[in-house]
């Protein structure tokens, strides 16, 4: 496993990276709402980060077709936008986005109510955000990568949500997906210790019913096998000599 450590300099431009991503996201959740497209919302991503002039890293890195990720409901990740899937009140939206600013990546996702949601809807999409700031309170220099993973996963399960097994977080910088993999779920093992300049996309993916997941017939998009609703919440993490330091939130 090679981790790459970021110098002062590659650090500064990832701040740039993930400050520009942090607009985009906040864009797009603001134009949410009943009766548009998933297609629309990756228009609008894609014009946002091309006008930052900036490179969304996603279109077609391995071949997927769009620059946002944007998963409706049951689909956990990975979703294609398409102009004939139209957002309904009541609907969950997760928005997994990123882009390249002078050869350096960023990452980050959303899980949106779209419109009123059910109360118990809600809740999975707080949880799921809440357990990302459970996990990064352990991403401390001296500590071991799987506390990170340990912490999401025990904010979690006194929920009864599936913590999706198959998906993981990664590291980050000049590729899009670096070494280490950072589950969500519990580990035996203690893994790498975290060091000082480490960047890192940690991204719990929890679902209302089972952990279970499934691929699609086009390849990409994951769904949950039980048809339960899922929450995504990604964020791209310094590791410092201090506090962690956030560097995609708005």
């Amino acid at each position: 496993m090679a981790i790459t450590i970021k110098s002062e300099r590659e650090i500064e431009l990832m701040r740039e990276s993930c400050r520009l991503l942090a607009i985009v996201h906040k864009e797009m959740e603001e134009a949410i709402r009943p009766g548009m497209s998933t297609w629309d919302i990756d228009a609008l991503g894609d014009g946002l980060i091309r006008k930052l002039g900036c490179v969304p890293n996603f279109k077609n890195y391995n071949g997927y077709p769009a620059s946002i990720c944007v998963s409706v409901n049951d689909e956990v990740v990975h979703g294609i936008p398409s102009r004939k899937r139209i957002l309904q009140e009541g609907d969950i939206v997760s928005l997994d986005a990123g882009l390249i600013y002078k050869g350096y990546h960023s990452d980050a996702a959303r899980t949106h109510a779209v419109g009123d949601v059910d109360p118990e809807v809600r809740r999975l999409i707080d949880v799921t955000r809440e357990s990302f700031f459970a996990g990064v309170k352990m991403a401390l220099a001296g500590n071991h990568l799987y506390d990170i993973s340990n912490a999401i996963d025990a904010y979690v399960k006194p929920y009864g949500y599936g913590i999706v097994r198959d998906l993981v977080g990664h590291g980050i910088g000049t590729k899009l997906h670096e070494d280490p993999q950072i589950p969500n779920f519990k580990q035996l093992m203690r893994g790498p210790k975290l060091r000082p300049g480490m960047t890192l996309a940690i991204e719990p993916m929890i679902n209302m019913g089972r952990a279970d997941v499934e691929w699609m017939d086009d390849d990409w998009t994951v769904v949950t096998a039980d048809g339960s609703l899922s929450a995504h919440y990604e964020n791209t993490v310094l590791i410092t000599q201090g506090e962690p330091e956030i560097l995609t939130l708005y």
